[in-house]
């Protein structure tokens, strides 16, 4: 059976929600507080969680980040505010998607396709070569983590999804919208700024260690790319 983790302390959201998570075909499961959703996503290992941010006891960052730390379990933030910082927040601490109430119902369900289309697609590729090593990097996407110089770098899901993406076609340019498709999918609805903002975190952190054979390379007016010398790849 695949659940559908639905964590909502409103019942009006939780009810239509669960019906259209039974049109989709999955078992909706409900939790109305952060701990039962932490006690919940333990006992039936769901194949996505919907989590709103403003919940009793946790809220859906502090659920959401220790979520994170085990599980790469499809997450779309919930939520009533829209501002670009919370927006920004929520995907940085590794969210998949992020989306502002009031809200379709029918939107939510496309986003939920969208990340689980992303998230089969790599278990499908699970077989395949799953660690990227140039220089002194290396990108482990079956673990989840990022070296530099045998040092850990603590980036969240999406950004080593980003170094792997970049890295994997380096000197080639990827455009805001093309980072957009790639890393939250077509149906994701962000803007530029999403990237941008993503893109400065991740240096911040690369900074930590040097790496002075590569870089990422802001290319004005157009978006980045992952530069690195011919005979250092």
């Amino acid at each position: 059976m695949k659940y559908v983790l639905i964590a909502d302390d409103n019942k009006d959201i939780t009810d239509i929600l669960s019906v259209y998570v039974e049109k989709e075909g999955y078992t909706p499961l409900i939790a109305k507080d952060g701990i039962e959703t932490e006690r919940k996503f333990e006992e039936f290992s769901p194949i996505a969680i919907l989590l709103d941010v403003m919940m009793p006891l946790k809220d859906g960052y502090e659920v959401c980040r220790s979520i994170r730390k085990k599980s790469s379990v499809p997450i779309i933030l919930i939520t009533a505010r829209g501002e670009d910082y919370n927006k920004i927040m929520g995907l940085d601490i590794g969210a998949d998607d992020y989306i502002v109430k009031p809200f379709s119902p029918s939107e939510v369900m496309a986003r939920l396709r969208a990340v689980l289309r992303r998230f089969e697609k790599t278990d499908a590729d699970e077989n395949k070569e799953n660690i990227l090593r140039i220089n002194n990097m290396v990108v482990n996407l079956e673990e989840y983590s990022f070296m530099i110089d045998g040092k850990r770098v603590p980036l969240t899901k999406k950004e080593i999804e980003t170094m792997w993406t970049l890295a994997s076609n380096p000197n080639k340019v990827f455009t805001r919208d093309n980072l957009l498709d790639s890393l939250w999918g077509y149906d994701y609805y962000g803007d530029s700024r999403t990237v941008d903002s993503h893109i400065k975190r991740l240096r911040a952190k690369l900074d930590s260690v040097a790496h002075p054979a590569w870089s990422i390379k802001t290319i004005w007016g157009v978006g980045y790319k992952f530069e690195i010398e011919p005979e250092d790849f």
